[in-house]
């Protein structure tokens, strides 16, 4: 059974940083394409960063301020967020890419986590 566990959301202020992390059990990440995502109230689910087995993309609005990695020996996707902005606050969650088709697409992710919130005040 797949489980992906998201953590290190909270309450922060613009400029500041957070990591988040998202622990998988069920599947190997080093070999998969595991990715982040976030949806703020009344938006639609945004592509923030993936990792694939030889390269990571970002989303145009966090690229140079967000930082994506994993941690294979601890099975563990990780979110580095740096200079955060108010426009940030969203759920933030990880995902495992399980069919093709391209990789910023929500759609071709099978497996979610909950979601950890990030507040980003001004």
């Amino acid at each position: 059974q797949v489980q992906l566990v998201e953590s290190g959301g909270g309450l922060v202020q613009a400029g500041d940083s957070r990591a988040l992390s998202c622990i998988a059990s069920g599947l190997t990440l080093s070999k998969s394409v595991m990715a982040w995502f976030r949806q703020a109230p009344g938006k639609k689910r945004e592509f923030v960063a993936a990792v694939t087995w030889s390269d990571t993309l970002y989303g145009d609005s966090v690229k140079g301020r967000f930082t994506a990695s994993r941690d294979n020996g601890k099975n563990t996707l990780r979110l580095q967020m740096n200079r955060l902005k108010p426009e940030d606050t969203a759920v933030y969650y990880c995902a495992r890419q399980g069919r093709s088709g391209r990789t910023i697409d929500a759609a071709n992710y099978d497996y979610w986590g909950q979601g950890t919130q990030v507040t980003v005040s001004s």
